[in-house]
């Protein structure tokens, strides 16, 4: 157990004018408050505010900072009063321990809701206080350094929940040191079979590695001082997740990365640092088109720092990384050592180009009201900016990769991306689709008459332009829907003589609308139009019952028959809930599971299309709302549905036999089975195959998991290039 005294040392080591009376004064009104409290692990649980405390030191944060890293839980966990704190420790003090309680209380219906509601708090509070933040990363990490203690489904759901957005946050402020150990930790208890073959491997290819790093390490540090140039040489590892992430983007095993192990140099000055860089060339040939400078290009979390990747005199590639000593200050710890709490800076300045990212979300995470869409824009705006593009002019953008000429479009300006029909990169036409690299020079292409494409949405990186192509579809579709909805219900009045128009006219319309929980008119006509209300259900709002029960009322209209005839059959394994009557079918590009989360989907014309939540086309489809709608699984389950894996793994002799020999003892039946090898030899094999439910498809995968020289075992979801609507 950390003791106080040892979190006095570390702040006085960077502090030595710290208010030592206000931490001990915090210290022991936390321990007063949490007495007889106790953790999962069975420590008492002053053990979590003393360690977020060391962890915020670490960090060299101010006192205030620390002093809410002690008290962060007694509101939430005690009896204590924000005016307790305010009298004790100052108003300030008490307002970010209120803050970081709000951003843990929840009150919502679904986890989605509960999550959404968290992160925009967090996001606010990042405006206005940045410690509000800090403390909570620190509260993060010392959680995931205990996760063992908890349920194995509770870890998993905080692991995933500090991959996805913890872990990108520390990134995007910069805190190297800690968004690193998130990630690792996450990543331990989120695929631990992974994690401990990624260490086996990375610990047996650095066997013969560190010994020659070494010796690299003392010849450079020897040039160095030979050439008049102050600089520190060490070597530095790099983590497990990093080294995962890696070898699955490329495709490669640990001993094809190149910088596993690399070397730093820490300098004085700017300077020095391309000095040692030309030290470094003259020495040991560079390896073409991996130079990367960002210190004349930082990242957008301030990072800066040379890199360069060289071949060893054994012909082995490593990486040098070259900086100032604050270049590597702010590398490892980021915002936490570049804000001058003393100045007054608590939170970002108008003039801060660093927090543009954040003022942007500050400005459209109020409009965004689906908790699905607000955390997955979140998501897409913190992970790291990677490509660096210009204006014709010279203007410098950054973007995530992947990103196309629609997301620059739309980074000029919101009427330049819905006009844009093309565009010229490095002065070549190229399609609007087609992905950036570093470098390129784009110009953007308009046309007065074009209109946002729905399709857009599925080759879009970035979340603003994501927002506005789903705001611009969104009106437009729902205008239709409008339009449709008024006559579809208006030639179903007609057969009892009476209009839209007239009802409008006599006032009849507007009494009805709280029934379905409609404000307006153009509400009710978009639910009739998009399929939520059928024309029936509110002609007996408009219409005497006496007429209604005419012998030719119930006769079939030409609308149901042309229903009836586009769509024949819904699934019986699916309920729409609350809506009998509406017809669903399981969608094809994810072909979802019993037992599987499903939500569905208000398709025009073709009915409630049901998709697993975790279909990638989700995102897509549900730039609307207002058009998903709950569906559940039925008691009676259609005997097998048809699911494609995909199998990475090493070759080997009896590989397929194992595989079909797995699938068959889990008693399923093999539809198709292709297998091959790819470019760097490595055996791909896919699999369409039958499973009755979701546990029965876990124990084929956990299976197959098991076999000698299986890698990973993927499940393929069909994804068209516009979705479905």
């Amino acid at each position: 157990m950390i003791r106080f005294e040892e979190i006095l040392e570390r702040v006085e080591s960077y502090n030595p004018q710290s208010d030592q009376d206000l931490l001990r004064r915090a210290y022991v009104f936390s321990a007063r408050e949490h007495k007889g409290q106790v953790r999962r692990s069975g420590e008492p649980y002053l053990v979590h505010p003393l360690n977020v405390a060391a962890i915020l030191a670490d960090l060299r944060a101010d006192d205030v900072s620390i002093v809410v890293g002690l008290l962060h839980d007694v509101l939430e966990d005690t009896l204590t009063t924000k005016d307790a704190i305010g009298q004790q420790f100052g108003q300030e003090v008490a307002d970010l321990v209120d803050g970081l309680t709000k951003i843990g209380r929840f009150s919502y219906v679904s986890r989605e809701e509960e999550q959404a509601e968290t992160f925009r708090k967090m996001v606010l509070a990042m405006v206005s206080d940045l410690r509000v933040v800090l403390v909570k990363l620190a509260d993060r990490l010392h959680n995931m350094r205990t996760l063992q203690y908890l349920p194995e489904a509770r870890r998993r759901e905080i692991a995933r929940e500090t991959m996805d957005i913890y872990a990108p946050i520390a990134n995007r402020l910069g805190m190297g040191l800690l968004k690193g150990e998130l990630e690792d930790l996450a990543f331990l208890h989120l695929e631990p079979e992974e994690y401990v073959r990624v260490q086996r491997e990375v610990e047996r290819n650095l066997e013969g590695s560190e010994e020659m790093i070494e010796q690299i390490r003392r010849e450079l540090s020897a040039k160095i001082l030979e050439a008049g140039v102050a600089g520190e040489v060490t070597g530095r590892r790099k983590r497990y997740h990093s080294i995962s992430s890696k070898m699955k983007r490329r495709g490669v095993d640990v001993a094809q990365l190149y910088d596993v192990l690399a070397l730093r140099v820490v300098t004085p000055e700017t300077r020095d640092c391309y000095a040692v860089l030309g030290l470094v060339h003259q020495r040991w040939r560079p390896v073409p088109g991996r130079i990367k400078d960002y210190i004349a290009m930082p990242k957008p979390n301030f990072y800066q720092s040379l890199h360069t990747t060289v071949m060893s005199d054994s012909a082995q590639p490593f990486e040098v990384q070259i900086r100032t000593r604050e270049m590597d200050l702010t590398a490892e710890r980021g915002i936490a050592a570049h804000w001058k709490y003393k100045e007054g800076r608590l939170g970002p300045k108008e003039d801060d180009a660093r927090f543009q990212w954040l003022r942007q979300l500050v400005d459209w995470q109020s409009e965004v009201k689906d908790p699905r869409q607000f955390l997955s824009s979140l998501k897409v705006d913190l992970y790291p900016d990677e490509v660096y593009t210009f204006t014709p002019k010279g203007e410098v953008f950054a973007f995530p990769r992947g990103a196309t000429a629609v997301d620059f479009a739309y980074r000029v300006h919101t009427d330049v991306g819905h006009r844009c029909v093309g565009a010229r990169v490095n002065g070549r036409h190229v399609p609007l689709k087609t992905p950036l690299s570093s470098g390129d020079i784009v110009e953007i292409l308009t046309a007065p008459n074009q209109t946002p494409s729905r399709d857009w949405l599925s080759f879009v990186a970035t979340s603003r332009a994501r927002h506005k192509i789903r705001h611009f579809v969104h009106t437009q579709e729902n205008r239709e829907a409008v339009e449709l909805g008024r006559r579809l219900l208006d030639k179903e009045l007609k057969k009892y003589k009476r209009t839209v128009k007239k009802l409008e006219q006599q006032g009849e319309i507007a009494p009805q609308l709280a029934q379905w929980g409609f404000s307006r008119a153009e509400d009710l006509f978009a639910a009739l139009g998009y399929g939520k209300l059928s024309p029936r259900a509110v002609l007996e709002r408009f219409v005497p019952p006496a007429e209604l029960a005419r012998p030719d009322a119930g006769r079939e209209t030409a609308v149901s028959r042309v229903v009836r005839k586009i769509l024949p059959f819904g699934s019986p394994d699916i309920v729409v809930v609350g809506h009998n009557d509406l017809l669903a079918s399981l969608a094809q590009c994810c072909t979802p599971v019993p037992g599987e989360r499903i939500l569905g989907y208000i398709t025009r014309g073709r009915g409630v299309s049901v998709h697993s939540e975790k279909c990638p086309n989700v995102e897509n489809l549900l730039y609307d709302p207002e058009r998903r709608i709950d569906v559940a699984w039925a008691g009676a389950k259609a005997n097998r549905y048809g699911i494609d894996l995909e199998v990475i793994s090493d070759d080997r002799p009896g590989l397929l036999a194992d595989i079909t020999q797995a699938i068959a003892g889990e008693g399923s039946n093999i539809r198709r089975i292709e297998a091959r090898t790819d470019e760097a030899t490595r055996p791909y094999i896919a699999v369409s195959l039958e499973t009755s439910d979701l546990k029965h498809l876990e124990k084929i995968l956990a299976r197959l998991g098991k076999i000698e020289g299986v890698r990973e075992v993927i499940r393929k979801y069909n994804v068209p290039a516009g979705g479905t609507g």
